[in-house]
């Protein structure tokens, strides 16, 4: 519910250019990240190799869901393609990092077995995944549209059965469920259908919830008597994983790409790891595997201690960087209304300070656009109609409508 959360909020259009970088953070950032970290496991912590890679595996993906909601909490915007491209790696890379935790699991229980068994299933599973997440999403979209509930509140029930289907049914035919999942809500979330608004508020908290109750799931199942004495362990992957593994992933998946050095650092640095390390870590445990509560243990600190170390200093980092958005030119959208995907207008909403030009204006005065158009003025707690003499005043809260970039551009430029 997390990933179908995750795909309903993801926008086509803002992800397109940075398609085939997150599928290269996905596939290969996550396979070089296990790989290292499992590594230095087996060679400094004295893991067998399968373990060592069991370990790497269960930490190699990321949790977008704890970024954004420190960029959030911290109100920082980002410059150009980086949202979009944590926001799709994040969406993508538990399907990786699944396939790698299941298959190491299953090695280490059976010793015998051939890592290259995995390799035709890793393939026939993605491709059943991306198949069965296609056409479950086009089916959601025709059946959402074309059912006609006398009670609202079914609608969320109708997809929430829907979503049960497509990763069940995924998972039946060897397919990667979770993948599948993921496509059908970016599909859906890209498409028209009815009561959108309020069904995406829905899986947006469902999603949440989910992430509270696999919070909550870890703490039940972590012991400090036990944790104490992993905890130099702990430190050493964490450092590992944060300085070494994730880096050196990320410049080696993005070596072909255009994006700066800086953004790549900056990317780096997002590899928190939150909710999936979490989930993850119980496979061992549920199959009995040799060490399966050391490696727990160990999940549980290394995700503590990247919340706690990058999560506290993300703002800091994106600040040094030089890859924030000024605070007065940041673009919100808090009107609760729905807006067709296809449209091409948009709404800006701008934090005017006490230095902008246009303070003291009046808005018949002001060089904009003839396209753009300011919706309403939010002052002192109220919002003002907006008329040719009305006048600009410091800390007013613009709401801005233009049909266009170059609008926005120009607009921007007015209010700077």
């Amino acid at each position: 519910f997390i990933l179908f959360s995750g795909g309903l909020d993801t926008k086509w259009e803002s992800v397109r250019p940075v398609v085939k970088s997150a599928f290269s953070l996905s596939t290969l950032g996550v396979l070089i990240t296990a790989v290292i970290v499992g590594l230095f496991a087996t060679f400094f912590l004295k893991f067998s190799v399968i373990e060592g890679l069991l370990l790497g595996a269960i930490v190699s993906s990321t949790d977008a869901a704890a970024v954004f909601s420190i960029l959030r909490s911290h109100n920082i915007g980002l410059k150009g393609i980086i949202r979009p491209l944590l926001e799709l790696e994040s969406g993508s890379n538990d399907p990786m990092a699944y396939f790698l935790t299941i298959s190491f699991t299953y090695l280490v229980k059976h010793p015998e077995a051939s890592i290259a068994v995995f390799i035709p299933k890793f393939f026939i599973g993605m491709a059943l995944g991306g198949l069965c997440g296609f056409l479950f999403g086009k089916a959601m979209i025709w059946i959402t549209n074309k059912i006609r509930l006398d009670i609202e509140g079914l609608y969320p029930v109708l997809i929430l059965s829907m979503v049960f289907f497509t990763y069940s049914f995924t998972n039946y035919i060897q397919g990667n469920g979770f993948l599948a999942v993921y496509i059908s809500a970016l599909i859906l979330g890209n498409a028209n259908f009815i009561h959108k608004k309020s069904l995406m508020k829905f899986y947006d908290g469902q999603a949440w919830l989910m992430q509270i109750i696999m919070f909550i799931t870890l703490g039940l199942l972590v012991f400090p008597s036990q944790m104490i004495p992993q905890i130099d362990k702990g430190i050493f992957l964490s450092f590992v994983l944060i300085f070494i593994a994730r880096p050196i992933a990320v410049f080696i998946s993005l070596a072909r790409s255009d994006i700066s050095w800086r953004k790549k650092l900056f990317v780096s640095w997002v590899g928190l790891r939150g909710a999936v390390p979490i989930v993850f870590a119980t496979y061992p445990l549920i199959a009995g595997v040799h060490n399966a509560s050391m490696i727990f243990n160990i999940v549980f600190f290394i995700s503590v201690s990247s919340v706690l170390l990058q999560g506290t200093t993300l703002p800091l980092v994106a600040k040094l960087l030089k890859l924030t958005v000024p605070e007065k030119l940041k673009r919100k959208f808090p009107l609760d209304i729905e807006v067709k995907d296809d449209l091409k207008t948009e709404l800006v909403e701008l934090d005017i300070t006490s230095n902008s030009n246009a303070v003291g204006k009046a808005v018949v005065d002001l060089d904009l656009p003839r396209s753009a158009l300011i919706v309403l003025i939010h002052r002192n707690g109220k919002y003002l109609t907006v008329k040719g003499d009305t006048t600009i005043e410091a800390n007013d809260h613009l709401l801005i409508m233009a049909d266009s970039k170059d609008a926005i551009a120009k607009t921007l430029n007015t209010f700077a």
